[in-house]
């Protein structure tokens, strides 16, 4: 393939990111930034050379590819258009607003034999990387993805926003399918669900537990394993995995001891692979990293999530 031409829909700070990580490939030009704010797509457009346009609609025929990373709220509009044009497409979480247009993109996709990749960053966080290998037949998994108020964001609620992020991993890291689920949530500063909190139970019994809220006083993401061979505790921050592991009794000795140990894995470049990988799928044409169908099993479980929220907000009133 000669050079992939991209366009940035969405200049905001995650799409001036993404136009970022592009033009440090070989082989990838931004030929085009687009947003309704015509000064941002400007100023973006004129690091990289790149043309600024207000309407979605004006690539058709222009790139090959495109990161959509606009509201969540708008994904399916953008990049159902994008993918019936011939536009391969990067889409940021959330996949869509709702698991019926998340549906009818992956099935569009399939259909235009498009590349369409599912922007679930932590897949690419060095510390989930290294952490897959590891996980044998967890039994219990928590998570806890909190962060302070921003208004980013606050077109879906908190499932889709921010908790996706957890589904995504505790989805890659188990084959069973969700069973049941129990879930809560809280409207706090929007009109949509800013605490939530969520128990699923698999069909082999791992259960998982997440927690989540973006009114917190402070930024914590983490995951605890817990599996018969180990505990394993991931900050996704600090990109560290804390393992514990048991280890035969002593001579002489009646219990296992515990071993311990730390592995720092330094920042890493997350969104750099995510990009590299989706141009790789670009020009190979071969399955990206993150399927449609990978995202469409995360927005499914998220509706799963929201429906039980509905059930017990009923019950409770």
């Amino acid at each position: 393939m000669d050079e992939i031409r991209v366009a940035v829909v969405g200049a905001g700070r995650l799409g001036t990111l993404h136009a970022l990580k592009y033009a440090a490939l070989a082989g990838v030009r931004v030929t085009h930034v687009v947003d309704l704010d015509s000064t941002r797509a400007r100023e973006t457009g004129e690091r990289y050379g790149a043309a600024a346009l207000a309407d979605y609609r004006e690539l058709k025929g222009k790139v090959t590819a495109a990161s959509v990373a606009a509201p969540g709220s708008l994904h399916h509009e953008i990049a159902s258009y994008l993918l019936a044009h011939g536009i391969d497409v990067l889409l940021e979480k959330p996949m869509a607003a709702s698991v019926h247009e998340a549906r009818e993109l992956a099935a569009l996709a399939a259909r235009s034999g498009r590349v369409l990749q599912i922007g679930h960053l932590e897949r690419f966080n060095p510390a989930i990387v290294e952490l897959r290998p590891m996980v044998r037949g967890p039994r219990f998994i928590e998570c806890l993805r909190v962060a302070p108020f921003t208004e980013r964001g606050t077109d879906v609620d908190v499932i889709l926003d921010l908790m996706v992020h957890d589904l995504d991993v505790i989805l890659t890291l188990t084959a069973a399918e969700v069973a049941t689920v129990e879930a809560i949530g809280v409207a706090v500063l929007t009109e949509q669900v800013d605490v939530a909190n969520a128990r699923l139970r698999f069909s082999d019994g791992l259960i998982a537990n997440l927690n989540t809220s973006r009114v917190a006083p402070r930024r914590e993401r983490k995951i605890r394993l817990f599996q018969p061979d180990a505990y394993l505790s991931v900050d996704y921050e600090a990109r560290r995995i804390q393992v514990y592991r048991k280890s035969p009794p002593p001579p002489g000795g009646t219990y296992p001891e515990i071993s311990a140990q730390q592995i720092d894995l330094g920042e890493g470049d997350p969104l750099g692979d995510e990009i590299a990988a989706f141009a790789d799928s670009v020009r190979t044409r071969r399955a990206p990293a993150v399927t449609a169908l990978d995202g469409l099993r995360v927005m499914e479980v998220s509706e799963r999530i929201r429906d039980a929220m509905r059930a017990e907000a009923g019950m409770l009133g």
